[in-house]
């Protein structure tokens, strides 16, 4: 479906900054809005609202006859304002340490009552995605009915914030800075033996680079051809904002409050959102909500899996959108 636009008029910002516009792009799958269940779909940093179809980042998961099936439920996927994605250039924001993730999750709520959507079948968003479905349950605890952080956490952790601070300083003082950023994000999405079972120190053909080097370069160049700075210094800023509002007592406030189910998914091998930060998540959870559950995609390609581990993701969450099917049917 073609890219959509929706005006945000009179917004507050966390910080007290006052925005008198900003656009809300979108884009709409599936069945039309108002006759099926709804699934919003958060995209991680690089992401876009483009989940399905052509280009679609997340074809193994959404579409015909997948698990979250296009003929079934309506799917919107929002793009996070300032991520330029259809080349936007009213979408860039430089003042990016202005927002956060619950500004973003606001503007999500926002962006769904003037669709007319109040309730949610299902929120679902890997990374900084899932940081943010995290920020939308708690604003509405009572509106969604299943919350599916991927690769995700509640909050971000102090080697989370170490990171996002490197990544920080290589956008504003490297030469090139989206390409030089992205080598050391890709060390963070993979893992030593992710690297090993790939490459195996195996040389490229001239044997001048090491084929890590040249993978490594290529991801560099990549991004820097397609990701506008101001989008990348956004994007890399929330993540450090994940949940810093909300202590552990409101953390567990809202557990008791919500009647959403919450299917925590981790990566056994992620060094970004770490499992056992998940696994403590969930052993909160599970003390005073049983609508909780854990699951961890086994994988030797760290926080990236979200995006590889396609069969064990459908596995997990199979049940979650079938049995959604089998009682409307």
């Amino acid at each position: 479906m073609s890219l959509q636009k929706i005006d945000i008029f009179d917004f507050t910002l966390q910080n007290g900054s006052y925005k008198r516009w900003l656009p809300l792009y979108f884009q709409a799958f599936g069945q039309p809005i108002g006759t099926a269940p709804v699934v919003l779909v958060n995209h991680a940093l690089t992401g876009n609202s483009q989940v399905t179809g052509e280009n679609g980042w997340w074809n193994a998961l959404i579409g015909t006859e997948k698990t979250i099936d296009t003929d079934f439920y309506t799917i919107i996927a929002f793009n996070i304002p300032g991520n330029g994605f259809g080349g936007q250039a009213e979408n860039l924001i430089q003042n990016y340490k202005d927002f956060t993730t619950k500004d973003i999750a606001l503007l999500f709520w926002e962006g769904l009552q003037f669709l007319g959507i109040y309730r949610l079948f299902a929120v679902i968003g890997g990374s900084l995605g899932g940081g943010i479905a995290w920020e939308m349950g708690f604003l509405k605890p009572n509106h969604i009915e299943n919350l599916i952080p991927v690769a995700s956490d509640w909050k971000a952790s102090d080697w989370l914030i170490a990171n996002v601070l490197v990544q920080d300083k290589i956008l504003n003082n490297s030469e090139k800075p989206v390409h030089d950023a992205r080598l050391h994000a890709m060390l963070l999405y993979r893992t030593p033996q992710s690297f090993k079972a790939k490459f195996n120190r195996s040389k490229n053909e001239n044997q001048e680079l090491y084929q890590i080097e040249s993978w490594l370069l290529h991801h560099g160049e990549k991004l820097e051809s397609r990701f506008a700075l101001e989008s990348y210094k956004l994007m890399n800023h929330l993540l450090k904002t994940i949940g810093e509002t909300t202590n552990c007592g409101q953390f567990l406030s809202f557990a008791k409050q919500t009647s959403a189910n919450i299917h925590l998914i981790a990566v056994d091998s992620d060094y970004f959102f770490t499992a056992d930060e998940n696994r403590e998540t969930y052993e909160i959870l599970k003390r005073v909500n049983s609508n909780v559950s854990y699951h961890e995609i086994q994988s030797l390609h760290g926080h990236d899996a979200f995006l590889i581990e396609f069969e064990q993701l459908n596995t997990i969450l199979k049940n979650t959108f079938t049995t959604q099917k089998i009682k409307l049917n």
